[in-house]
């Protein structure tokens, strides 16, 4: 049983029985990242991408912390050699968001430091409040980030990157917009609303279709190989079949899908 996560749905107008699910991260008071809860989060979060009736995820702390770093009172104590055997396990477990085939959304309030903006950066989209401060702080502990580094470059730049690892500073909202680092800034108490929103977009859509395109993107370099095989398998999908009648026959925005 998790002891710093939990899940819970959010409200359903469209009547089809799909949902959001809100994962939130509940490690009093600064909700600090050690294995146990990177772990715990890791389960929910494969636990929603396995259950077909949730269309999308949210992943949220509270209205004052994401989660404000790394628990390096775990980690001052942590012999090489454990080390060693565990960084390949939390190495997935830290990009879990992008391992669920639903799309993913981090709704950041606060801080959203080291291993916390490492798991949000794993997500396909950030909602920040106007409030937040986000960093990479491991470089002053001597360490550094080890889910996050290929995904920050590919985000923002080796330059900015390297810029934000090497020096373990801290981003602020307007800059980590600018960066391309988050793609929504609003008003904190608006941060969770905002993400529900957009995840609620993809309640009636084509879950098989979501699921292949972000296959797609996830596949890095090998992309183009992995689109032929995603676009060729929703060819025997039911929501293929929907879609591309009802979009002959109606035009776009027509379809009502199955999910399967």
């Amino acid at each position: 049983m998790a002891e710093f996560v939990s899940l819970s749905r959010a409200g359903d107008a469209s009547g089809s029985g799909r949902g959001v699910a809100v994962l939130r991260i509940a490690r009093p008071p600064m909700n600090l990242f050690d294995t146990q809860l990177i772990r715990e989060i890791a389960e929910a979060a494969a636990a929603c991408g396995a259950d077909p009736e949730i269309a999308a995820l949210v992943v949220y702390g509270d209205e004052r912390v994401f989660c404000a770093g790394d628990d390096l009172a775990e980690l001052a104590e942590l012999p090489a050699e454990q080390a060693a055997a565990m960084a390949a396990d939390l190495q997935t477990a830290l990009g879990c968001l992008a391992a669920v085939g639903q799309p993913t959304v981090a709704a950041i309030s606060g801080y959203a430091l080291g291993s916390g903006l490492e798991l949000a950066l794993g997500a396909d989209r950030r909602i920040i409040g106007d409030n937040v401060k986000l960093g990479f702080p491991q470089i002053d502990a001597g360490l550094i980030p080890l889910a996050g580094i290929r995904r920050l470059s590919l985000l923002i730049g080796p330059g900015a990157a390297k810029d934000l690892v090497y020096s373990g500073r801290f981003v602020e909202a307007d800059e980590a917009a600018r960066l391309g680092l988050v793609d929504e800034v609003v008003a904190p108490d608006d941060v969770l609303g905002a993400a529900i929103d957009w995840a609620r977009r993809f309640i009636d859509g084509p879950a098989r279709a979501l699921a292949a395109a972000k296959a797609v993107f996830e596949a890095g370099p090998h992309g183009h190989e992995q689109a032929r095989t995603e676009w060729a398998q929703l060819f025997d999908t039911e929501d293929q079949r929907i879609g591309t009648r009802s979009y002959l026959r109606d035009g776009p925005g027509s379809a009502v899908f199955t999910g399967r």
